[in-house]
């Protein structure tokens, strides 16, 4: 509470957008404005005004403007000259709401690496003075309106018409806004309300442990994507500075593998700075920029919740700096470890010696490679990362900076790795499905039949997510249906790089093949292309299950959620098709060389008056090739239909002619009778239909018995059968 001292209105511009979405765009502040008032006296001791010089994007309006870290440094040495000190707590900037403060200048200084003075970090929100001054307290203003007091006023000119007072209107527009603060600042001493309970800005992070029992407000959790991967908690909190972070209120999220895959879930103080933060969506980091998105208190448990003591215990020395060596000897020892920070150039000491170590081991009690080590401040930090990549033994380790958050999210996946092991039903009496994190979904209840409104993408980067999938897929993904998304899972639980989208029509999976298929997806420094199919749920199942049963088909399918379970695994489409290829091949084979060259006669017209020309017989040896269209020479392509009928004949007559060009061969493993029907002699039909004089030729043009050229000892199904067509 001020009962003396000084408050200082402060007002910003910057050269975007101004209001409530102020600094929302990432612009940089091209104008400061300042009043000091003597909160004895209600008196305006002092005002300035200051152009100050974007860098990033230089202007030609404001080349005469000085660049922001000698503005502020001006002001400071200003408010000296008023024989006031800046840094006694009884000095206070008073700003219309928070962005001016915690949605433009600490984020820009922050960005550009400048330290604002410690009275930046500590304001009075004017607008939250107002509320309790003639709201909450129902303090009876002098001009006794009548409209009752607005609970939330939307700007400075609300709080104007239910005070009475008029606005500026002298000649220095932009100085308008920050005398009009003034003039409310001093109608709330007069009325006789001091200002009280001020706003703070962190500056620095500070850690803490969540425990998997703790309730999260939902409404403070936001999701960050398309972080640097080595990005630390301290980096995101500078991200999102200016907002007040909760303690150990980052969480780092792995891939299956262990690794950071670029997201981060963030916990704030409240929902208005989390509503703050979700406006700093595609800012950037360096030359990347970051996607803010809600997120819900589970998510944020999943994550950083805690359930061993061991980690508890680990965490609870109170250390600063947490660094995460990977690619230690399996047989290393905590005095190694000491030793390799503690020798050398620039060494550095572990807190607390070797429980300051903490091994991560797998549910066998064998060592990952992986361990956290604890250092007691930040200085540290800098120390230890500087023995990036040197050995212990004939082995190079790698170090990196971590957090609570992931020490916690390592040991729960140990934790749930031993737990399922032990709930097996070998040596448990629940099923061990009923302790999975979520229930999967056979195949069969997702989707089935022919209908091909179903996508599948191959080729996708191990670490991909549902997330990534979207943005992969575009405008298509607008048209997945609820929960459509299943990834697929090999049989250790990690992806094997395929996914199943359900589509909302077979238009809409026939133009989402069309238009991705071979497109890249950008997955940090990595670019692959995907493969993407059209399918159905029958082939859906196919690549699933290798043909087993819907009944007993494996589980292998996420139920469409962002959680990744560690199912049971499929056969490998790939697998089934080489095997049902390299049948086809065999059976192919194996029919061509059982067949006999077969000897056709070629039938030619009897003589008649009107074409003077006597019967041929001619043979042809057809070649045993395994490509019936390259039967032919090159200089003879293949004929539509090779059938010759006499126009003498009657129309229900036909001879029998095998037709090699007319269609494809088919291909059917379901056949049961052979396609093609043996004759050793010839139909008495087809003798008695003949004219005179046919019947003598036939004979003598056919052999003695036709046999077929299939062995009677093999079945039909087995092979690729060719349909018989009667000459027309």
């Amino acid at each position: 509470m001020i009962s003396g001292g000084w408050v200082c209105a402060l007002h910003v511009r910057t050269a975007g957008l101004g209001g409530a979405a102020l600094g929302s765009d990432e612009e940089e502040a091209v104008y400061l404005a300042y009043v000091v008032i003597d909160v004895l006296t209600n008196q305006v001791i002092g005002e300035r005004e200051y152009a100050v010089r974007p860098t990033r994007r230089p202007s030609e309006e404001l080349q005469t403007g000085q660049p922001l870290d000698v503005v502020v440094q001006q002001f400071d040495e200003f408010v000296r000259s008023l024989q006031v000190d800046p840094h006694s707590p009884l000095f206070r900037l008073v700003t219309d709401g928070q962005p001016p403060l915690r949605q433009c200048l600490h984020p820009e200084a922050c960005s550009k690496d400048l330290n604002l003075p410690t009275y930046y970090a500590r304001f009075h929100d004017l607008r939250k003075e107002y509320v309790r001054a003639y709201t909450l307290r129902a303090v009876t203003p002098r001009s006794q309106p009548a409209p009752p007091p607005p609970d939330h006023p939307t700007c400075l000119l609300d709080m104007l018409n239910y005070l009475g007072i008029t606005p500026y209107a002298g000649e220095n527009f932009y100085a308008a806004e920050v005398k009009d603060m003034a003039s409310v600042i001093q109608r709330i001493i007069t009325d006789g309300f001091r200002l009280e309970l001020p706003e703070t800005i962190d500056l620095v992070l500070e850690t803490g442990i969540c425990s998997k029992d703790d309730e999260i407000d939902g409404n403070c959790i936001v999701r960050a994507r398309g972080l640097p991967w080595q990005s630390s908690d301290q980096d995101i909190a500078k991200f999102f500075r200016g907002l007040n972070v909760a303690k150990g209120g980052v969480a780092l999220c792995l891939s299956p593998q262990g690794r950071r895959n670029g997201e981060a879930l963030v916990r704030f103080i409240s929902q208005e700075h989390r509503d703050m933060a979700l406006k700093r969506h595609k800012h950037h980091i360096g030359p990347r920029y970051i996607e803010v998105y809600r997120a819900t208190g589970d998510d944020y448990v999943q994550v950083v919740g805690g359930a061993t003591c061991e980690a508890v215990a680990f965490l609870s020395r109170g250390a600063q700096v947490i660094i995460r060596m990977r690619g230690l000897p399996y047989d290393a020892t905590p005095q190694q470890v000491l030793e390799f920070f503690s020798t050398g150039d620039d060494p550095v000491n572990v807190l607390d010696g070797a429980d300051g170590v903490l091994f991560v081991r797998r549910a066998d009690g064998r060592a990952t490679g992986d361990a956290f080590v604890l250092f007691a401040k930040e200085d540290d930090s800098p120390k230890a990362l500087s023995r990036h990549r040197k050995l212990i033994g004939a082995r190079y380790i790698e170090l990196f900076r971590s957090t609570t958050a992931e020490v916690q999210q390592v040991l729960n996946r140990s934790l749930e790795t031993r737990t399922s092991q032990a709930s097996t039903p070998s040596t448990a009496s629940a099923p061990a499905e009923s302790l999975l994190p979520v229930a999967l979904v056979p195949q069969h209840v997702i989707t089935s039949g022919t209908a091909k409104d179903c996508v599948r993408l191959r080729g996708l980067p191990y670490e991909a997510q549902v997330e990534h999938i979207l943005t992969f897929l575009d405008e298509f993904a607008q048209n997945i249906v609820m929960q459509g998304v299943h990834m697929v899972y090999n049989a250790q639980g990690h992806p094997s790089g395929e996914a199943f989208i359900q589509m909302n029509s077979e238009t809409s999976a026939f133009l989402c093949a069309q238009q991705k298929h071979h497109r890249y997806m950008t997955f940090g420094k990595k670019q692959r292309y995907i493969e993407v199919f059209q399918c159905s749920g029958d082939d859906m199942n196919l690549v699933l299950t290798g043909g087993v049963t819907p009944a007993t088909s494996p589980k292998v399918l996420s139920p469409g959620t962002l959680m990744s379970p560690p199912p049971p695994a499929p056969r490998i489409l790939a697998q089934h098709i080489a095997h049902q290829s390299l049948l086809a091949r065999q059976h192919e084979n194996l029919l061509l060389s059982l067949r006999q060259p077969l000897i056709l006669p070629t039938y030619m017209r009897a003589p008649s008056p009107a074409y003077p020309v006597q019967m041929l017989q001619q043979t042809q040896l057809l070649p045993t090739k395994r490509s019936y269209d390259r039967a032919f020479t090159q200089n003879e392509a293949p004929p539509a239909k090779r059938s010759y009928v006499p126009q003498q004949m009657s129309p229900a007559l036909s001879l029998p002619m095998f037709s090699y060009g007319t269609s494809p061969p088919i291909f059917s493993y379901a056949n049961t009778q052979p396609m093609l029907s043996p004759f050793n002699t010839i139909p008495p039909s087809l003798s008695a239909g003949l004219p005179a004089g046919y019947g003598t030729a036939l004979s003598a043009a056919l052999p003695s018995s036709i046999s077929s050229p299939f062995p009677g000892s093999l079945s039909m199904s087995l092979f690729p059968s060719y349909p018989y067509y009667h000459g027309v």
